[in-house]
């Protein structure tokens, strides 16, 4: 079974969307982790706009990639070019990905304006990780 770690700046948002919908997607076929160069907090926008979409991640929890130092990992996607520059190296055949998506805990604007960054943001993940699955861990 292959481990698979999505990194970003905090740990916060768009790697904590990331690892809700590739474990949906994944559906039990990979072990997800995610984890951030620093560490954020889960951001209560996140769980609720995944909420809206069926998906619970109020348990996760803000990791620091460092805590996985000793996990094997076949994959490692990047989501933020800051972690895509700041990623650590990792031992062994590990395949790295790369996509930046637009940090959503940035949005200004009317509190209805920033959810909806945060949707729109969640739509682009959602789609990244059902391909990502379809090609990387279902093909």
């Amino acid at each position: 079974m292959k481990n698979i770690l999505v990194l970003c700046t905090g740990n916060s948002c768009r790697s904590q969307l990331a690892e809700g919908y590739l474990r949906y997607f994944s559906d039990g076929k990979a072990r997800i982790y995610s984890a951030g160069i620093e560490t954020h907090g889960v951001n209560p926008k996140a769980i609720e706009v995944m909420a809206e979409d069926g998906i619970d991640i109020s348990q996760h929890t803000s990791n620091h990639v460092d805590e996985y130092a000793d996990i094997p990992f076949d994959d490692v996607i990047t989501v933020c070019d800051n972690a895509n520059e700041a990623c650590p190296f990792f031992p062994g055949n590990v395949k790295r990905f790369h996509q930046n998506f637009p940090d959503p805990a940035k949005a200004q604007g009317s509190p209805e304006e920033v959810l909806d960054e945060f949707r729109k943001v969640r739509n682009l993940i959602k789609v990244y990780a059902e391909n990502f699955v379809k090609q990387n861990i279902n093909p």
